[in-house]
């Protein structure tokens, strides 16, 4: 498995392309979205692997969004571990990489990660509660343009619209309330 993005080629804090709205994929994708798919969904999987992960140098993630890269579209890939302790290893709740996201409905409720989110953009630590909608359900292309709906709750609805604000030039601590940021709502519960 060749890597091709180590953490010197993630788009840092501060770069413009982080906070522009990124355009959409057209189909059927060029050979270089498709290496860039790829290679996105490479780095996921060996930043979650402990071994390959030190050999790198890399940061864990469960997200890459294509302009965290650089690239300013509408492309990101999931990889979110199965939540499940009877599942093998190699069997994660979510596997993909998903183009032109919409996020169809949201609920009411609200979730957070106790311990507030992070970024592979954002080197520094910004405390605070995420709240994000509990359950959502989104429409995406896959690499061939197929559409698919899927509907999410708790942590992989966080990670979904965590990606997806990053197409939308938002960063996970835009949504942090500033004067209290471990303040949330009665409504909210954490993952």
């Amino acid at each position: 498995m060749t890597i091709r993005f180590t953490m010197d080629k993630i788009t840092k804090d501060g770069d413009p392309v982080l906070r522009k709205q990124a355009e959409k994929v057209p189909f059927p994708l060029s050979e270089e979205h498709k290496q860039l798919a790829e290679d996105m969904m490479t780095y996921l999987v060996v930043s979650q692997d402990p071994e390959e992960n030190e050999k790198y140098g890399l940061r864990p993630g469960v997200g890459l969004a294509a302009n965290q890269v650089g690239e300013s579209l509408q492309m990101a890939a999931v990889l979110i571990p199965s939540e499940d302790p009877a599942a093998e290893d190699d069997e994660p709740y979510f596997k993909g990489v998903i183009f032109n996201p919409v996020i169809l409905s949201e609920t009411v409720g609200r979730t957070a990660l106790e311990t507030g989110e992070g970024c592979l953009s954002v080197d520094q630590d910004v405390p605070g509660f995420v709240p994000r909608s509990k359950k959502i359900k989104v429409r995406y292309q896959d690499e061939t343009g197929d559409t698919h709906e899927i509907t999410l709750r708790n942590y992989p609805a966080i990670v979904f619209q965590h990606e997806i604000d990053h197409l939308h030039g938002k960063l996970y601590y835009d949504h942090i309330d500033k004067a209290n940021p471990w303040d949330v709502d009665d409504n909210t519960k954490y993952v």
